[in-house]
């Protein structure tokens, strides 16, 4: 009876060796067909500003909000351009009429040439006066132009997908050009700024599929791909948490990501596996 009992344990612990040595040589070879790294999510930020000076008329969007490529966000004052841009049609039918009498006599002149009306010396000036006139025409258009892109320019669209990071300005506030009204953040692309140590360098390639995990809990994981490795050294820096010590010397990669629920945040830390078999 002893005999059995002491049978049995050993089969029971042999079993239990086996299970915890299959268990760690599986543990192995996943570590082997992944590369862990730790980053934080990087997202482009546009300054939304008007081309031309004015006062703001009308902001559209709050900080939060989300907007789509081509959608109105903010409003100058039409006023004082409106006024310019028809000041210019003015001139540029002042001109045009001018024009139209000056080619009416060129035209009268180059027939009376012919039976000794005038001299040539009189067809020359016509000419003459006829082009500098239309070279003012052209330019009178032109300055139409710059007058009607400027009335355009009192509106300023998104440039493309995002949310609102920042409103920056109120209505009834003067800019001057470039100066932004809104920070947007960009939907994509999005990317995670990863470092990689130097022996884990060979292992990976661009295009390589990676997995993004949060430290939200129930978050789900979001899908990306290695876009850039960079060819230059550096210092890990102190915001990004490695296994190894701060001091070794890594290689910064960027990790785009799909983020269709916008839940990637500016700096939010994250996991990145990156799947070595594929």
């Amino acid at each position: 009876m002893r005999n059995t009992i002491l049978k049995a344990l050993a089969f029971i612990l042999c079993m239990a060796v086996l299970a915890v040595a299959e268990y760690f040589a599986l543990r192995a070879e996943k570590q082997q067909s992944e590369l862990v790294l730790y980053g934080n999510v990087d997202v482009r930020l546009v300054d939304i500003g008007f081309r031309i000076p004015g006062q703001v008329s009308q902001l559209f969007f709050e900080e939060g909000d989300a907007v789509k490529t081509g959608q109105l966000l903010a409003l100058l004052d039409k006023t004082p351009y409106d006024a310019q841009l028809r000041e210019a049609e003015a001139n540029v039918k002042a001109v045009e009429a001018t024009l139209n009498n000056a080619k009416i006599l060129l035209n009268r002149r180059k027939d009376l040439i012919g039976v000794g009306g005038v001299s040539q010396e009189d067809v020359d000036n016509g000419q003459a006066n006829y082009d500098q006139l239309y070279a003012n025409w052209l330019y009178a258009k032109n300055a139409m132009q710059v007058q009607q892109d400027n009335l355009s320019y009192t509106a300023v669209c998104a440039p493309t997908d995002g949310v609102i990071l920042t409103r920056v300005r109120e209505p009834g506030t003067v800019v001057n050009p470039s100066d932004p009204v809104y920070t947007l953040s960009v939907a994509s692309p999005v990317w995670i700024r990863a470092f990689a140590e130097e022996p884990d360098l060979g292992k990976i390639s661009y295009g390589m599929k990676a997995e993004i995990y949060t430290d939200t809990k129930g978050s789900p994981v979001y899908q990306g791909y290695v876009g850039f490795i960079s060819p230059m050294a550096e210092f890990t820096p102190k915001t990004v948490e490695t296994t190894e010590l701060r001091t070794d010397l890594v290689y910064r990669l960027r990790i785009y990501a799909e983020n269709p629920d916008w839940r990637l945040k500016q700096g939010m830390p994250v996991t990145v596996k990156l799947k070595l078999h594929d």
